[in-house]
């Protein structure tokens, strides 16, 4: 059985929030492989010299790259032993940069028994993405799905 630090159904509090131990620096090589590994063809991610033509003067990081980074960087806090059913709401609210470091904000919605699941419970969190400027870059709602 996997041991690890993330709270259980019962630990989880609505209103809670909890910050990510851990942040991670994005670095330019998980830019350009993530867009590379999902086909995203979009050249504000890969083509230096198309970025300098935008407001943003050089390469954006893939919006879904971060999106994957937050949800993980959440992970330890709230759903190490859940599944995750969906998210929704995602905002993105400001540009990510390779450079930047990102941590993980999360705060318990709500939470109930499965309806359909016995034994399980969903409890609804909302993420930020913050950067180290304390910007929020990214905004999501999710449901994890967690043993009882």
């Amino acid at each position: 059985m996997i041991s690890g630090v993330s709270r259980t159904y019962e630990e989880l509090e609505v209103g809670a929030v909890y910050r990510s131990r851990h942040g991670r620096t994005v670095l330019e090589a998980d830019n350009v492989w993530f867009t590379l590994l999902t086909l995203n063809t979009n050249p504000i991610h890969f083509d230096a010299e198309y970025a300098a033509t935008t407001e943003w003067g050089r390469p954006l990081v893939d919006s879904t790259f971060t999106l994957a980074l937050v949800t993980g960087l959440s992970v330890e806090d709230v759903s190490e032993r859940g599944i995750n059913l969906g998210w929704d709401e995602v905002r993105l609210l400001a540009p990510v940069f390779a450079g930047d470091t990102l941590r993980a904000e999360t705060e318990v919605l709500s939470k109930r028994e499965s309806q359909s699941r016995p034994g399980s419970g969903i409890v609804r969190v909302r993420s930020r993405g913050l950067n180290q400027r304390d910007e929020v870059v990214i905004a999501f709602e999710r449901a994890i799905m967690l043993p009882l």
